[in-house]
């Protein structure tokens, strides 16, 4: 019998080191050394997923040149969200990893999406849930599919067992975590582990050319459980967010080798699972009959989709020493900046004031062009003077109190024209690059704040 051996893994990146080190070479991070036991046998992992069938697709030396261009073909979900997510629909032999809160709908989505694949024979792995439990979030969904098969199993050698004779053309792990290989002495979970069992799955993929979704967990910091190196390994990296509250959830692409990483979709929780969202902008916008202080509407960028979105704004005199400052959905740092120009530039005290801002909807918007709407929601709940419900926003404040140009500014027009706005507020110095000839609702450049306020209130 072979002697286990043992060593030490950054729980962080990875690194491999013979002793515990209490920081690591490799990231730089204190304390994340955890001991596991390793048994390496190389022949027999080699082994672990063997498919004589097909050959090696490049075993020799070759000339750029001579390697055709062809697109490659992909496979069409019945999800336009997650096709445009994936950069136009799965690729053939791509291991895609999907991160994501737990209870965010992760195996909803990916067991919605496999049931509407009723062309093609999938396998769904769950080493988490039993076969009735499966099947009963199956009945929820009310799809039916008849090339749907379910494994609940966690070892390696006997998923691909199952995988020769099955031979899906799809197959969806949930989750990484939970898989365990018989070459490595460790825990179900552990660094090693996941490492090697995403490994036999590259594996797999790539020789067969079978595409498969692993499914991850997260750490409380919000980062994909497991080692850097996971991300690294796989093709795509998809996370998908959101609040439990609220119904609405994003899917966002951290990592694609086959398309932009710019992209995102947008779903609805309901009853009967995940909805798609054709149109966010209807969703985050509250439809309200009386004029409230403290509103406006921006015209953001999520990814390559123009979005409108309601910031809400309350300013209040503060009954303590200290104002309070608080955002939901926004950067409180950049809030504060924010209230520093006005506090300088426009000569308003908010240095008296509590201020509490809020994204409606329940998602985070990082795009900077939201600053101007941001401000004219803190001017509005200032003087308590409503903003028009016709009139949106599109800018960055500077420091000086300027108002600087945003990119895509045609597609933000665009999508308030579409949705019934009267005048959209943008940079004097992106009128360039917006011909408000073409558009049908009236342009209004402005360069500085006070510009903005005069014109407003």
């Amino acid at each position: 019998m072979s002697k286990i051996k043992t060593a030490f893994f950054c729980q962080q990146c990875g690194y491999e080191s013979a002793k515990w080190n209490g920081r690591c070479p490799s990231c730089g991070q204190w304390n994340t050394f955890v001991e596991e036991k390793i048994q390496k046998d190389i022949p027999l992992r080699n082994n672990s997923w063997k498919q004589t069938e097909l050959p090696h697709a490049a075993d020799s030396i070759v000339n750029l040149s001579e390697v055709s261009s062809t697109a490659e073909e992909r496979l069409l979900t019945g999800d336009a969200e997650l096709n445009r997510v994936l950069g136009g629909g799965i690729v053939p032999g791509s291991l895609v990893l999907v991160g994501g809160e737990p209870g965010i709908g992760k195996s909803t989505l990916f067991l919605q999406n496999a049931l509407q694949l009723s062309h093609i024979t999938t396998l769904y792995i769950s080493g988490e849930e039993s076969a009735q439990q499966i099947k009963m979030r199956a009945d929820r969904l009310k799809i039916q599919n008849d090339r749907f098969y379910l494994l609940t199993e966690t070892a390696t050698q006997t998923i691909f067992q199952e995988i020769k004779k099955l031979r899906p053309q799809l197959v969806i792990v949930d989750s990484i975590q939970t898989l365990q290989s018989p070459f490595i002495e460790a825990a179900p979970g552990s660094i090693s582990q996941i490492r090697e069992t995403t490994a036999e799955m590259q594996r797999f993929a790539k020789e067969t050319h079978t595409p498969v979704f692993l499914i991850g967990h997260i750490t409380k910091d919000g980062a994909i459980a497991g080692p850097k190196i996971l991300e690294h390994m796989v093709d795509t990296v998809l996370q998908f967010e959101g609040d439990q509250h609220y119904a609405y959830r994003i899917l966002r692409t951290i990592k694609n080798r086959f398309g932009s990483t710019a992209e995102l979709g947008i779903y609805e929780m309901t009853g009967h699972g995940l909805r798609q969202v054709t149109n966010p902008s209807e969703i985050l916008i509250s439809q309200r009959e009386d004029q409230l202080s403290g509103v406006a509407i921006s015209a953001t960028m999520e990814g390559m989709r123009p979005m409108l979105v309601e910031v809400q704004a309350l300013v209040t005199q503060s009954v303590y020493g200290t104002p309070q400052r608080t955002a939901t959905g926004f950067d409180l740092r950049r809030l504060q900046l924010l209230l520093a120009v006005l506090e300088k530039r426009g000569g308003f005290h908010f240095g008296v004031k509590d201020v509490f801002l809020n994204i409606a909807g329940g998602i985070r918007v990082e795009d900077p062009a939201i600053d101007l709407a941001v401000l004219c929601a803190l001017l509005s709940s200032y003087e308590d003077v409503a903003v028009s419900s016709n009139i949106c926003f599109a800018g960055e404040v500077g420091l000086s109190g300027e108002i600087r140009a945003v990119n895509r500014i045609e597609q933000r027009i665009a999508e308030a024209e579409k949705l019934g706005f009267d005048k959209i507020f943008i940079s004097r110095y992106n009128k360039q690059g917006a011909h408000s000839a073409k558009f049908n609702i009236e342009v209004v450049p402005v360069g500085r704040v006070d510009e903005v306020y005069r014109q407003l209130f």
